[in-house]
């Protein structure tokens, strides 16, 4: 058989699959991409290394310590030597912690400790290792929403609060008082001389609680789907002495009140929800005439093509498609998801009835937007 003869049969075979180009173009193409799969796949298991680094402290700890030895290490950590070795040896690979080969030493720069550690100036990005772990431990549970079209159920998520009372202890506690009670007009004032706050899906209550210790003239509440939140919020208040503040589980399904509340907020909360749209209805609702709604939510774009520069877009989808989409779809809600865009919910807000709806980007939380708008006095 000639060669000729021989390469016909691949020839027809590689037409069929739509793949006709096998020139060194293509191959140089494929192998590219093969390098840079290869990248992902590297840059995922650094960031389980970094929800170790985080949870453990690790982080922390060599923040503060000279150039040291992997027991040295371990030792101020207070962990086993065997694990922090290799732990360390990842994150050298990955260029974060610098190794001496000659001394056996390793050290965390500055530079990268900056967004590395709890007390990071620019931001703990150590933290959202901590998602991608969760996310791993619910897959199989998603994989059988991608059969059946169905969802899941906040309890669902190991740790979930947890990890939710960290986000909002950098976006909103940190800088609740400097930097995002003044984006409303007046407000600190009317804190002082009292006003009814409610907080729609709480957490652990660590934004209300910050909130009671100050303005002990005004009374809190808060409202979470989730009853072990809901129990932490109430030991963290009880714990603390503060009696102008309650939190209680509740379906926020509707949801009704009318003219009770001067401040309503709610921090990363809406677009999970069974129906947005009737919840922000409710909020109006709820509010005395001249009270404001303060809400913080992704800063994404509803459109897929707008969102390519926008931070951590991949790991936002991914959340979305393992968590926020499918607890909505398990409550047979809309199932929005986390990028449902600040368009959506700026027209969310209008359709409520909202007025002199601002936007906010604040450059401590570049990923969500803070939405400041009001109800219509009489």
């Amino acid at each position: 058989m000639s060669t000729a003869a021989a390469e016909q049969p691949l020839d027809r075979r590689t037409t069929e699959r739509g793949a006709t180009d096998t020139g060194p173009t293509k191959t140089g193409d494929a192998e590219v991409f093969l390098e840079r799969v290869c990248g992902i796949l590297d840059s995922g298991a650094v960031a389980i290394m970094l929800s170790v680094g985080h949870r453990t402290g690790l982080f922390d700890v060599m923040a503060g310590m000279p150039p040291s030895s992997s027991a040295a290490i371990a030792d101020q950590a207070g962990l086993a030597e065997r694990y922090v070795r290799e732990w360390l040896a990842a994150l050298v690979m990955a260029d974060i912690v610098h190794h001496d080969p000659i001394e056996r030493t390793y050290h965390l720069p500055s530079a990268h400790a900056a967004c590395l550690t709890r007390e990071a100036p620019l931001g703990n990005m150590a933290f959202f290792g901590e998602h991608i772990a969760l996310l791993g431990q619910v897959r199989d549970r998603v994989l059988e929403c991608f059969r059946s079209g169905g969802g899941t159920r906040y309890e669902d998520y190991p740790c979930f609060h947890q990890l939710m009372a960290e986000d909002s202890g950098q976006t909103v506690v940190a800088q609740l008082f400097e930097t995002i009670l003044p984006l409303v007009p007046g407000l600190t004032e009317r804190l002082e001389t009292g006003i009814r706050v409610m907080d729609a899906g709480c957490g652990r209550g660590l934004a209300m609680l910050a909130l009671a210790r100050r303005y002990p003239r005004s009374s809190f509440v808060g409202y979470d789907l989730g009853s072990d939140a809901i129990e932490y919020a109430r030991q963290e208040a009880l714990s603390q002495g503060l009696t102008g503040i309650r939190f209680e589980q509740r379906d926020l399904s509707g949801y009704d009140e009318e003219e009770r509340y001067g401040l309503i907020t709610s921090f990363d909360a809406v677009h999970d929800q069974k129906d947005p749209q009737a919840l922000l209805h409710s909020f109006y609702r709820a509010l005395k005439p001249g009270g404001h709604y303060l809400m913080q939510d992704v800063g994404a774009s509803a459109d897929l093509e707008n969102n390519r520069d926008f931070p951590l877009a991949a790991l936002f989808y991914t959340v979305s498609c393992f968590h926020c989409m499918p607890v909505s779809l398990g409550q047979g809600g809309l199932g929005l998801g986390t990028m449902w865009g600040w368009e959506t919910a700026l027209s969310m807000l209008r359709s409520a009835g909202f007025a002199d709806i601002q936007l906010h980007r604040l450059p401590h939380d570049p990923t969500n937007v803070w939405f400041v708008s009001h109800k219509r006095g009489d």
